[in-house]
């Protein structure tokens, strides 16, 4: 069996308000704007997930609600706060309980760059990929039958693509 993951680090945030709590910081407009173009590009690819997991954080459920505004229906989406600033085994670890073959996943960096890297057996040469920027997009594929059974070095690199790419 093959399950895909695709692993979307949130949208550019806004800073404005410096007294703001970090989890609450909302996406600005251009976070506003790259969210659902990615969205766009994932259906436009076949990317559609079976269902979503998202960090609690504001501008990572506003990259998911910008990201879903391209997919009818909506595939359901769970919020977890393990995924807030989370490091690479916990965001496995997260991932490894997902049940649908393709899921979507948003989180933050450093996690999530290094998550994405220890995944793949293969790193794309995409120019951007070391550093994940804000709304960057990896699709991976794991030859296993249940996402519980997937490791580190297993993954299979098929896009990476980030706002920018898409003009």
């Amino acid at each position: 069996m093959t399950l895909t993951l695709v692993l979307i680090r949130h949208a550019k945030s806004d800073w404005d308000d410096p007294l703001l709590d970090d989890h609450d910081r909302p996406l600005n407009a251009r976070g506003l704007s790259d969210a659902p173009r990615i969205g766009a590009w994932l259906l436009a690819q076949g990317h559609v997930p079976g269902a979503a997991m998202v960090s609690t954080a504001r501008r990572a459920v506003a990259t998911w609600d910008a990201v879903v505004s391209a997919f009818a229906p909506p595939p359901p989406v769970s919020f977890h706060p393990r995924l807030y600033h989370a490091s690479a085994g916990i965001m496995l670890d997260v991932l490894r309980r997902a049940e649908a073959p393709t899921i979507a996943m948003i989180g933050h960096n450093p996690g999530i760059g290094d998550f994405a890297a220890r995944l793949l057996t293969t790193a794309p040469t995409h120019p951007r990929f070391d550093d994940y920027p804000t709304c960057a997009t990896l699709v991976a594929r794991f030859d296993a039958g249940a996402w519980a059974d997937v490791r580190f070095g297993t993954g299979t690199a098929t896009a990476f693509v980030t706002p920018h790419d898409l003009g």
